[in-house]
Formats: C-alpha cells, structure tokens, sequence
C-alpha cells in the first residue's frame, strides 16, 4: 500500500498528512482512549505507518509529543515507494524504572517496542474493546478542525470505496445532465429537473427584503457566507432572479461560461475591487462572499469590510450544504472541476436563509465610515454564524492556504 500510494511522490510537495489525513483520523478516535490520552504529561507514539502520514495528526490534534514512525526512503527529491526502518527509538530514553509510565497498544504489538519495557502498567486494547468505543464528539478535539482538504466527503472504507467507483459512471453522467439541461433553463424549469435528478434546495426569505425595483438608486447587497462555488447560483435561483450578478474572486473560466447568472472578477485590491463594486451596483443587485475561500465545516471566516462600504441595503443570506461523496471545493486540485464534484453527489443538499437587512457605512465621515465597517463585517458575520448554528474565527483565506497548500493562495 505504501507502494502504491508514494510512488513518484514529490518530497516536498506532499501534504496529505497535513491537509487531508487528519479528518479521517479524527472521525476513528475513540472518545474513551482520547480522555486517557488527555491526563497523561508526556506521550510518546510509535507507529508502523510512515511518519509523514500520521505525525501532524499525532502532534496536532491529540498533542502527542514525540512522534516514532517508519521513514519513507527518497530519490532526487521523489518517494520510491519505500519504507526503511523506523526511527531511532533505543537512543530516546523517555522513561525510567522508576517514573510512573504506562503504555497503551494493541494485542502483542508492545513487544516490538523497547520503549515499553520500563512501563509500570501495559494496557492491551483488543478489536472487541475499540468496537464498543465511541466517536470523540468534535467539541473535544483538542484543536478544532477548520480546515481539510482532498475529494472525498466519507471515509474511505472498502465497501464505501468500492461504492464510490460503482457510483462514478453514473455521477459524471448525472453531473453532466444536470449542468446541460438544466442551465438554459427557465427557473421554475430548473427547481423541477434539480428535484427530479436529486438536488434539493431550500430557501427561507425575510420580509425584510427590499429588492432594487423598488428604489432608483443602486441596487441590494447580498453577502452570504462561502460553501462552495454555486452560492451565488442558489442565491438567485431563491430569488427567481437571473440579472443577479455574482462578484468572485480566483474563479476559472471554465466555470465563468458555465454560470447561468453575470460573473465579476475582483482583483483583490481594494481601490480597484471598490471602484467595481460601485459599477455592478449601480445596475442591479449583487452577491459577494466576504470570507474569500470556502468553508467546509462549521466555521465562519473573517470577513473582509469592504463590502460594508459600498451599499447601504446589505442583507446577509447564511447559506449551507450537505453531500454525501463528493466535495466540490479543493485548495490544491482543479477548481474548474468543483461544480462537477458537486453535482455528482447522488443527493445534495443547498439552503439559504436571508436575514433581515443591515445598514451600511456608505454617506458617513471618514471617520465613522471607518469604525463602522468593522462593526457592520462583524455584525453580518456574526448574524450568519447564529442563524446557522457556526463559529465565528479570525481565519483568513491566507491562512487556509499556507495550512492546506503551503502558499498564499494568491492566484495571477
């Protein structure tokens, strides 16, 4: 398996252990092995895996110490697919006889392990004993799990595996039908071929809404959260309204010509995003995702406060979505093949909540404006992650990419 899974890996662009490995980890923790874990000072692992696989996991979110694991042998900066010994572990004498050790391991496997002979107490976990342990609930990780990358939304068992590649066929053809048939589409068209191929959509409108028709001047913002690439095509298909325009960032061209609603690039300089706004605005109303990336999990990122510069009529709309194989967001893959992962899923999900509306900063001093656009981000922010049960973080989209993609996620 190492074989088939490292060769002709590049050294240093392998990021798996760090980026995807860890939610699969997490979701087979048992809670009762992790609470034993948890009152111990110094932990020490040793594994047969390879020490890239498993030691961000290890260090990161069970705070283990010192990791000893198998080192995998390298060639002109590629993996060959094979594992030399393990680490070091005679030279690092963690404990003594006379320290109040003890060590936890499967049936037998301490013997291999010289780091045990000094252990008071040796506790022998058998298959029987992991069965009847329970998930550690997510609001026990020691820390929380923001962000993840890689395709797959299940774990990768090998019926569940072997599901998935029965499913494939049938999904690209699915993904493809729902895409083709349903874009050119009329919209109540649209919700009747979404409901028959198994896409659901709910949406829940605040009477607090005021649409552009109704006023001369520019247009109504709405800023919801970022889930994945369609948020804005859900937005307006709520609506019933296909002259909304969508302001994106680092968004391919394949799924630009794609889009069944107008598309805006920004350029992620203020001035410049500013001066473009104000534009779109002024012919109708729009949609931004302040976060700047997507979010898998139940977390909110920062939000960016331009947007609370630029109309007076923002209302916040929390958007979310559910699916069962496939994720249609990635940080180091092919973003123009998002859309395609999404709508291969057998049953999606999409809601989108709108809230009441929330004044701008637009027509005040500099020096409230400035203050205020603060507090206007925060309080969107704030309203979104309440209505959909999330938290709140300071997170940037810089920040999900130096963890995910050991870049900026700066794209030219």
């Amino acid at each position: 398996m190492v074989m088939i899974c490292f060769l002709g890996l590049k050294k240093d662009k392998f990021r798996e252990g760090r980026a995807v490995l860890p939610k699969f980890f997490l979701e087979d923790v048992g809670k009762e092995s992790f609470e034993v874990l948890r009152r111990c000072k110094k932990k020490v692992a040793v594994t047969d895996l390879p020490r890239v696989m498993v030691e961000v996991f290890l260090i990161d979110y069970l705070d283990i110490d010192i990791v000893f694991g198998r080192e995998l042998k390298v060639f002109c900066g590629y993996y060959v697919g094979l594992m030399g010994e393990r680490s070091d572990v005679n030279s690092f004498q963690v404990v003594d006889s006379s320290s109040n050790a003890i060590g936890i391991s499967s049936f037998k496997k301490f013997f291999d392990c010289p780091l045990f002979f000094n252990c008071k107490e040796i506790y022998l976990v058998t298959e029987k004993e992991k069965r009847d342990w329970h998930q550690l609930p997510k609001d026990l990780y020691h820390k929380p799990l923001v962000f993840h990358d890689g395709r797959l939304a299940f774990t990768p068992t090998y019926l569940a595996t072997l599901a998935m590649f029965m499913w494939l066929p049938f999904g690209f053809i699915l993904a493809i039908f729902r895409i083709i048939i349903a874009m050119p589409s009329s919209y109540p068209m649209y919700y009747l071929v979404m409901h028959f191929t198994g896409l659901r959509l709910r949406g829940f409108k605040s009477n607090n809404i005021v649409s552009s028709s109704n006023e001369k001047k520019n247009g109504v913002l709405y800023v919801c959260n970022h889930r994945t690439l369609l948020d804005p095509v859900i937005v307006s298909l709520i609506l019933n309204d296909p002259s909304l325009t969508a302001l994106t960032y680092s968004v391919s061209k394949v799924s630009e010509k794609l889009s069944p609603i107008k598309t805006v690039r920004l350029t992620r300089n203020k001035d410049q995003d500013a001066e473009l706004m104000h534009k779109s605005l002024s012919q109708g109303d729009l949609v931004v995702c302040p976060e700047g990336t997507t979010c898998r999990e139940p977390y909110l990122l920062r939000f960016s406060p331009l947007f609370s510069e630029i109309s007076e009529r923002i209302v916040p709309v929390a958007m979310d979505c559910h699916v069962s194989m496939f994720y249609g967001t990635t940080a180091r893959g092919f973003k123009c093949l998002d859309p395609f992962f999404f709508l291969m899923n057998p049953y999606p999900s999409y809601s989108a909540r709108f809230l009441d509306m929330v004044r701008g900063g637009v027509n005040k001093s500099i020096d409230d404006c400035e203050n205020l656009k603060f507090k206007v981000a925060n309080l969107v922010q704030s309203e979104i992650a309440k209505e959909l049960g999330f938290s709140c973080t300071k997170l940037t989209r810089k920040d999900k990419y130096l963890i995910l993609a050991g870049n900026a996620g700066i794209v030219s």
